[in-house]
């Protein structure tokens, strides 16, 4: 920040001032901003823009959106508003928000208990918060990759994985994609330790 006389904002020059007198006034100027766009830290294509309006009832899953969050209810009024909740449309466009891939011996020879883990998981999970939820899972050779609709359940899944087996944990959080990768590997039996 410099200061600045008011004589350079009157139309003089740097170089030149007019004679100083008694009470002249200098005023205090920061350097211009020169990007004034408003940057995003997180962008989620997926986040609503605007307020919906309650009461809204998901079609497709049949989620409702009611003081101010998505959430199971038995019933709901008739005249509720009908809105696509963005775990839907995340399914509808395959496009996930984490993943959780599971690789390693361990796996190979307990397939279906670690994968039993993750629905049990995502079912506690989905119960809560009905925006948490796995959208598919994959087969790859050597690796199951799971997809989610949010980024908070691939690190439940990960940790209960890490909980239970012990293995390998990674975490990989971009922030200005607001996507969650999880890596779990182990090599070893659930018993030993690492």
């Amino acid at each position: 920040m410099r200061r600045t006389p008011l004589s350079e904002f009157a139309g003089w020059s740097m170089g030149v001032h007019p004679p100083r007198k008694e009470g002249t006034m200098t005023a205090i100027f920061s350097e211009p901003r020169k990007n004034r766009l408003i940057h995003e830290r997180i962008h989620d294509a997926y986040k609503p823009t605007r307020k919906l309006r309650e009461p809204s009832v998901c079609p497709v899953c049949r989620a409702v959106f009611k003081g101010g969050r998505w959430q199971w209810l038995p019933t709901w009024p008739t005249h509720s508003h009908r809105e696509i909740c963005h775990a839907c449309r995340r399914i509808k466009d395959n496009f996930p928000a984490g993943l959780v891939t599971m690789s390693g011996e361990f796996l190979k020879t307990h397939r279906t208990e670690i994968l039993g883990l993750a629905r049990n998981t995502e079912r506690a999970e989905r119960n809560l918060h009905p925006l948490h939820r796995i959208m598919k899972v994959e087969e790859r050779p050597g690796a199951v990759v799971v997809s989610t609709t949010d980024i908070h359940l691939p690190k439940r899944i990960g940790q209960a994985l890490r909980r239970a087996y012990k293995g390998r944990l990674e975490l990989r959080y971009a922030k200005e994609s607001c996507f969650l990768r999880v890596n779990w590997t182990s090599d070893s039996k659930p018993g030993a330790s690492r």
